[in-house]
């Protein structure tokens, strides 16, 4: 029951907010502008579906090297850290033997 208020209670305060936003000329011109657009381009694809499958793949591809690069930065970096504090640890070794 209390998942069920919340969505209900989200969807109502998008639905309010929404309209009261459109209460201004300029949030009115850009929504019509941005709801023509998505129409136009959803009629496109949907007369060219060959076309929307090879640019969703584009995408995909694109964010998923995106991804990886930013995953081998990720591994790059902890591998500096780690031989930071190997250097580190090593040091403190050499100072305790002496």
């Amino acid at each position: 029951m209390g998942k069920r208020k919340l969505l209900m209670g989200i969807t109502l305060g998008a639905i309010v907010g929404g309209a009261t936003a459109l209460f201004d000329r300029e949030a009115r011109e850009y929504a019509k502008d941005k709801l023509t657009a998505a129409k136009s381009n959803s009629s496109y694809f949907m007369s060219h579906p060959s076309e929307a499958v090879h640019n969703l793949r584009d995408a995909f591809d694109q964010f998923n090297q995106t991804f990886a690069d930013g995953a081998a930065n990720a591994i790059n970096a902890l591998e500096q850290v780690e031989t930071t504090l190997d250097k580190v640890a090593n040091k403190k070794e050499v100072k305790e033997i002496q």
